[in-house]
């Protein structure tokens, strides 16, 4: 009997179709909230515009 799992547990450690669980929960995981903050990032952006960024004028140095 202990012959029969091992051949089991051989014929599917080397199926290629097998998902790793976890790793595709932590794909969608990761999805999920990437979405949920670019959500966030545009309300926000909404709510409050960023400026386009300002270019400090090249002033003289001042004379002491």
């Amino acid at each position: 009997m202990s012959d029969s799992r091992h051949d089991v547990s051989l014929a599917m450690s080397e199926d290629d179709k097998l998902i790793d669980l976890n790793a595709e929960r932590a794909k969608r995981v990761h999805d999920l909230n990437d979405k949920r903050l670019n959500e966030v990032r545009q309300a926000f952006e909404q709510a409050m515009p960023l400026g386009k960024a300002k270019k400090k004028p090249k002033n003289k140095p001042k004379k002491r």
